[in-house]
């Protein structure tokens, strides 16, 4: 029972910091690229946008070895920590690995710290404006016209499939973990009800609140429900609390530690962009889903977590039927972890990860 006790609370210290790792003074500095105004799909524009990112490893001579990592929804550069450091599967001393912060992740320009557009005056984004923003700091700022590969989890694994239906010459490889390829009804009304908890908090204010004032109790709902909840299976929770009662406790820590990490307003924003994503309504495909993925050029690596509620595996298992050159593996079988598979809180699950990762990626040099 001890042990399984110190097993829950390392899972939840280390998934509550997943996301929002705080930067420590030997990690690599922070960056950021300027690319004045970006033109969205929409036909609106992100004034004076800029994007923050960080660097690990060396880019060689002929660029050959430079790999993208995308981040999850309210996730940031640090989000793949657990897959980047020598002999991991991201390995700085082989790759030179460009880690981004997504468009409304509070680093790049976002709802909550945008002077031209605040908050609610924000233009809405999507999947394929996060893409098309990385590609242009790859081409613009490093001069990469090929990627060795685009790796990313969550909304990052949405994101790489994206990146291989828009950029398909432009990567050599694709690893999307706990991905879509696009948004299913249930992952909508998930957020749709995290949503609703943030707004119905009478500090909302319609996104408008102060900075000093945010949602608090909100955020309180959405950190519980989506760290605490709907990332894990029942299986697992079972397996952390026979007692019941100690999930109320544990809920209650995750929502003290969880509910600051991340700004309101940004959130929503990059929800909505989860919620919209299809890769069949990128330009050229007509609504057509198969062909869009049947377009991916680029060899792919799908990691999907077994029971995840939040991305389901059935749609991970579906884009993979209609790429051309892909592999697709499991996570976890014996223990369904869900969502959390692909969150760097476990050690078998990382393990597993960096050798089937790192395996992948060698095959490509």
């Amino acid at each position: 029972m001890i042990s399984r006790v110190l097993t829950a609370l390392a899972c939840i210290t280390a998934l509550l910091t997943t996301n929002a790792l705080a930067h420590a003074p030997g990690d690599a500095p922070h960056q950021a690229f300027a690319m004045n105004d970006l033109k969205l799909e929409s036909g609106e524009a992100i004034r004076d946008f800029s994007m923050s990112y960080v660097t690990h490893g060396t880019l060689n001579a002929d660029k050959s070895n430079a790999i993208l990592m995308v981040t999850a929804i309210g996730g940031n550069h640090h989000r793949l920590d657990y897959l980047i450091g020598p002999g991991r599967a991201l390995d700085p001393a082989k790759f030179f690995v460009i880690c981004t912060d997504a468009i409304g992740n509070g680093l790049s320009t976002s709802p909550s710290n945008s002077k031209t557009q605040p908050r609610m005056k924000f233009p809405k984004f999507n999947i394929r404006d996060m893409v098309n923003s990385s590609q242009r700091l790859v081409a613009e700022k490093f001069g990469i016209k090929k990627l060795a590969s685009v790796v990313g989890a969550s909304m990052g694994g949405m994101q790489a499939l994206q990146f291989g239906v828009s950029h398909p010459d432009a990567t050599a490889s694709l690893v999307a973990i706990i991905p879509l390829a696009r948004t299913p009804a249930w992952t909508t009304a998930v957020l749709e009800m995290l949503r609703q908890g943030i707004m119905s908090d009478p500090r909302w204010m319609g996104g408008n609140y102060a900075a000093d004032a945010p949602p608090e109790q909100g955020m309180r709902l959405w950190a519980g429900w989506l760290s605490g909840v709907i990332t894990r299976t029942p299986g697992f929770q079972e397996y952390l609390y026979p007692n019941s009662q100690d999930a109320v406790a544990y809920l209650k820590g995750v929502e003290d530690a969880g509910w600051k990490r991340m700004d309101a307003v940004d959130w929503i924003y990059q929800s909505w962009a989860y919620d919209a994503h299809n890769v069949a309504t990128t330009a050229g495909f007509d609504g057509d889903y198969r062909r869009a993925l049947k377009a991916i050029k680029a060899r792919t690596l799908i990691l999907a977590g077994t029971g995840d509620l939040l991305n389901p595996e059935y749609e991970a298992m579906e884009a993979a039927r209609y790429i051309a050159d892909v592999r697709y593996l499991p996570i976890n079988s014996q223990r369904a972890l869900g969502h959390v598979s692909g969150a760097g809180i476990s050690a078998p699950e990382n393990e597993l990860q960096n050798r089937e990762i790192g395996a992948f990626l060698g095959l490509a040099r």
